[in-house]
């Protein structure tokens, strides 16, 4: 056979009603395709301990992403400790590392002196625009982790994202490093918003 039949969620418009069908969908494919690590982004640890819950007692690990110190606040991480400390008791991992779709390029573009946006902002907008807001971020977390060594890059992950807060995208996504950014491919959708 040729080819293979995944289910794709949905959703009518993005937002954090739906991380729990998120996760659902999520552990599920884990489990359906024996993918043991889901990178997921969480800013302050919520959606991270939602995901730790479904998880509990399967052969999944969590990678979670978080912001970098400073993102919102000069010197503030907004990662819950109570969460940092939960997640890191049950054997999960948690990366905090510079956004790689824009971290410096973001200080000159904004720069009154510098001005102009750049070559990695443009791929951040487009797979925000053309796509989702979600797949941005999942695509941006299995980056960040993959130069922390927090994954390999030869066994595919579930990633996830959201628009802000909670998650509601998800993928297949073969890792790759920073500087090899064109090797990583998202595999399959499992889900995402059709409205932006």
């Amino acid at each position: 056979m040729g080819y293979i039949t995944r289910e794709t969620a949905y959703f009518d418009a993005p937002g954090p009603q739906n991380t729990d069908d998120v996760i659902k969908l999520c552990v599920s494919r884990a489990e359906e395709e024996k993918i043991n690590t889901i990178v997921l982004a969480s800013t302050t640890g919520a959606t991270a301990l939602s995901f730790q819950k479904a998880v509990k007692g399967k052969d999944i690990r969590l990678v979670v992403v978080t912001h970098v110190v400073g993102f919102s606040e000069p010197g503030v991480w907004e990662f819950s400790e109570k969460a940092k400390a939960s997640l890191l008791a049950d054997g999960h991992t948690i990366v905090t590392g510079t956004h790689v779709l824009s971290g410096l390029e973001r200080a000159l573009s904004r720069s009154a002196r510098v001005g102009g946006g750049s070559r990695s902002e443009a791929i951040a907008e487009a797979l925000r625009r053309v796509v989702a807001v979600g797949l941005k971020v999942a695509v941006e977390c299995v980056l960040i982790a993959a130069d922390q060594g927090a994954i390999g890059i030869r066994d595919e992950v579930i990633a996830v994202g959201g628009s802000a807060t909670g998650a509601d995208c998800a993928a297949v996504i073969r890792p790759a490093h920073t500087s090899s950014f064109f090797d990583l491919q998202v595999r399959e959708m499992i889900a995402m918003p059709r409205n932006r």
